[in-house]
């Protein structure tokens, strides 16, 4: 079903998803018989409840294939055959204005903004006088911390596009302009800002969080924003708050006996690293549950539900730019003759066969693999794993403060700059850093005279990029971080001449049936790659989103 801004908007006005029982249909529209709002919010638990949806079915048509089409695919850490995807790895305009993958994510994000919306302007009304303030403001911080969230997907998919702050203001006119990025990234820190003063800090039982978000989610978000906007000095002071605060902690550093791997596990939900995450019941009706398995897993023998259609496989690029002995690549790819004791551990663990050749890769993925229900609690089904979805991890504010630091600097030798990104070296057992180095040449580790010079002697490199790479393969986000290495101006502008170059060293290619020899393959995107192209019935009901963004007017 079709998500144009028409639909966004009006949607906000009729109701909210209930918060369990949706059918497919129904996930891009409130169904009819929604609980009516002048009607829900009367006691705590029900305005607590309010929020679970935006943690949950929303996201599910970004998280099942559009997610990491587009990070890791265009990015260059995936590829695929699959006639739906395969655009998003090919560049050079090959996704076009029809993808029927870029519509769903369009339509699910907003979606999210849709409903986000709903809470912030009709629930402080609607609240029954029985409602704790303290409990209102938190779930109102919520809201507004996923309007922000969704909003960050957006721009940076799609660039300039409306900002629809309240739905009644357009009852009458469904044409409107886009506003300006830099608006927009305005509004999600203002939105940010918000749920940092209204939302609760984390509540653990245990080593566990509740799942929601947390004042510190929020400070930890804006710093990534002012990231970004290479507002440096922001976003160190909000990534040192998080740091200082003691709200969050990183498994292996802080938490001794938890490792890199473990972070992945469903027993694992919503523990102390976790800054955000999308949190899925397996096994229940079709949308509610995590669907990344269905698509990562090598085989339906790691699964036992029937799917693992091993989708996407992680490109030779991406295998060969660990260092040795990282042990994210372990748990992060699957190659031949790896063992993984949490998979089918019933039977002693799932050991990768030889012939392990997912898309021409001769590996497959493994993070985000969490195997069969039984090595789950028994919890789980075809396209409903039960294992949660990161959108952001502590691992990655400890990243922001060495890039804060460093800021525009091309070598940085600062103490906590080092201190900062070497705790994470040390968790995947790499040696320290002495100097972080920005944008260098380096021998490319990938040349062999066999491809006829096609490859380079040398490459770019990037010690924060490269580390963030390696942290967070597979978790939807490496292509953003292409898009920003050109700095502010060029994502105002879409100008990305450093981004080009990386992207062009990578290899894209495939293995031979001799699994030795590389098929070589590389790309050169060009400008218009750099971001989506609304999909054509969005613009065909509002011709305005093609014309050029307009300033927007802040309440």
């Amino acid at each position: 079903m079709k998500a144009n801004i028409k639909y966004i908007i009006s949607a906000t006005v009729v109701g909210l998803f209930t918060i369990t029982g949706c059918k497919k249909d129904f996930f891009n529209r409130p169904p009819e018989n929604a609980i009516a709002i002048d009607n829900f919010y009367k006691t705590d638990a029900q305005v607590s409840a309010s929020t679970l949806n935006l943690y949950n079915s929303l996201w599910f048509n970004y998280v099942a294939k559009p997610g990491w089409a587009v990070c890791e695919m265009t990015g260059g850490n995936g590829r695929s055959y699959s006639s739906d995807v395969t655009d998003f790895g090919n560049l050079n305009g090959a996704v076009t204005n029809l993808n029927s993958q870029n519509d769903a994510a369009w339509s699910s994000l907003w979606t999210v903004v849709a409903q986000s919306n709903a809470l912030i302007n009709l629930m402080p009304s609607r609240a029954g006088s029985g409602v704790t303030p303290a409990v209102l403001n938190n779930a109102l911080g919520e809201a507004h911390f996923f309007r922000a969230m969704a909003y960050f997907h957006i721009v940076r998919l799609w660039g300039a596009v409306p900002i629809i702050e309240n739905a009644s203001n357009f009852l009458t006119n469904f044409q409107v302009n886009s506003n300006r990025i830099e608006d927009i990234y305005t509004f999600m820190v203002n939105d940010m800002k918000f749920a940092e003063a209204n939302c609760t800090a984390m509540i653990r039982t245990g080593a566990i969080t509740q799942g929601h978000v947390s004042s510190g989610s929020a400070s930890a978000m804006l710093a990534k924003l002012y990231l970004y906007m290479q507002d440096y000095p922001n976003a160190l002071k909000e990534a040192q708050k998080v740091i200082n605060s003691g709200e969050f902690k990183l498994y292996g550093v802080d938490i001794a006996g938890k490792t890199y791997n473990d972070l992945f596990k469903t027993a694992n939900n919503n523990n102390e690293e976790s800054i955000c995450q999308l949190q899925w019941a397996g096994g229940a009706s079709y949308g509610h549950g995590n669907p990344q398995q269905a698509s990562l897993a090598a085989s339906g023998i790691i699964t036992g539900t029937g799917d693992g259609y091993s989708v996407l496989g992680p490109t030779i690029d991406l295998q060969n730019s660990y260092e040795g002995g990282d042990l994210r690549l372990h748990a992060t790819i699957m190659q031949a003759k790896d063992v993984y004791p949490e998979i089918d551990a019933a039977s002693g663990g799932y050991t990768v066969p030889d012939n392990i050749n997912s898309q021409g890769t001769d590996a497959a993925i493994k993070k985000y693999v969490v195997g069969t229900p039984a090595d789950n609690g028994g919890i789980g089904a075809a396209q409903s794993a039960a294992n949660n979805t990161y959108l952001m991890r502590y691992a990655e504010v400890y990243l922001i403060a060495a890039e804060a630091i460093v800021g525009k600097n091309t070598t940085s030798t600062d103490a906590q700059a080092l201190a900062y990104i070497n705790a994470i070296r040390k968790r995947a057992n790499l040696a320290a850093l002495t100097v972080i180095n920005r944008h260098h040449s380096v021998p490319n580790p990938n040349y062999d005279a066999t491809y006829n010079n096609a490859v380079p002697t040398t490459i770019i490199q990037d010690d924060i990029l490269a580390e963030r790479r390696h942290e967070f393969a597979i978790e939807n986000d490496y292509w953003f971080d292409l898009c920003r290495i050109d700095g502010w101006n060029g994502i105002l502008n879409n100008t990305h001449p450093l981004a080009t170059q990386f992207i062009s060293q990578q290899e894209r290619g495939t293995y031979a049936p001799d699994r030795k020899t590389v098929y070589h393959t590389a790309v050169t995107p060009k400008s218009t790659d750099f971001l989506l192209p609304i999909p054509i019935n969005e613009t065909t009901a509002d011709p305005k989103l093609l014309e050029p963004a307009v300033p927007y007017t802040f309440k």
